[in-house]
């Protein structure tokens, strides 16, 4: 009677586990720095790692950006993205782990190697070739909701405010019709890493295609890429890079991941 209890107790614990898959996850959160590198985003491996994740189909995010509502208040409905590095002479040797809020693995790659000499080209193709292995593994979100670590937060209600006073409407001036500019469409995905004073916008190679300076109005970014300054601002649900070419105001299309 004790084995078969124990059996039970077995098979309760391994199923319990076998039930936390990729699956039951829709977010995934990546560090600025992974544990080996030097600095932030080195070689380009972290905004790498964002555009891949998302190729598979989780919605990505830096862990030092705004998150929505429901991961901001609870961590556990992410995973999050861990790369690790086993050194070896002339081999670059990286590996992919994703773990829950509790730090259980629930999912590790192989091992992606490279032998090119460029350290760049090294990294790069090393963290595509872990990846490889979770590009074959199957993913569909389940609508799982993580409430282990779910934190309640009791907020004080707003105190009544008395409705202003009646203001006479302002005269009518006229304004100037803003100029209306030539609109070019976008040339690829952009991907946004948090700077302090904003972001830069990243390709895939990965390269920093335009730099983002914040300003007090939402929405609305002080924007060069060297040669170009101008406004990156958001119409109509769409970004547009905003600036003077030749004395025509130019509206370049962007398509940005944050």
């Amino acid at each position: 009677m004790k084995r078969l209890a124990l059996l039970f107790l077995v098979m309760f614990s391994v199923s319990g586990y076998a039930q936390n898959t990729i699956n039951n996850y829709k977010y995934v959160l990546i560090p600025e720095r992974f544990d080996f590198s030097r600095e932030d985003n080195q070689y380009g491996l972290n905004t790498l790692a964002k555009m891949l994740i998302e190729e598979k189909g989780f919605t990505a995010y830096f862990d030092n950006t705004e998150l929505p509502q429901e991961l901001a208040g609870n961590k556990c409905n992410a995973l999050k993205a861990e790369v690790t590095q086993r050194k070896a002479l002339f081999a670059t040797n990286l590996t992919l782990v994703l773990k829950d809020c509790q730090g259980n693995i629930v999912f590790k790659s192989k091992e992606g190697k490279s032998r090119e000499k460029e350290f760049n080209t090294s990294y790069n193709m090393a963290l595509r070739d872990a990846f490889s292995s979770l590009k074959d593994e199957p993913y569909t979100y389940n609508g799982t909701t993580h409430t282990r670590a779910a934190v309640e937060q009791t907020m004080p209600a707003a105190p009544a405010v008395a409705a202003p006073p009646a203001v006479a409407p302002a005269p009518v001036t006229s304004t100037p019709v803003p100029a209306t500019p030539a609109v070019k469409d976008a040339a690829g995905t952009l991907y946004a890493q948090a700077i302090g004073n904003g972001y830069q916008l990243i390709d895939t190679s990965p390269k920093i295609v335009l730099t983002l300076l914040k300003t007090s109005v939402q929405d609305f970014f002080i924007a060069e890429n060297g040669a170009q300054h101008g406004v990156v601002v958001k119409k109509n649900g769409d970004w547009y890079f905003e600036h003077y070419k030749d004395n025509q105001l130019v509206a370049e299309k962007l398509l940005i991941k944050f």
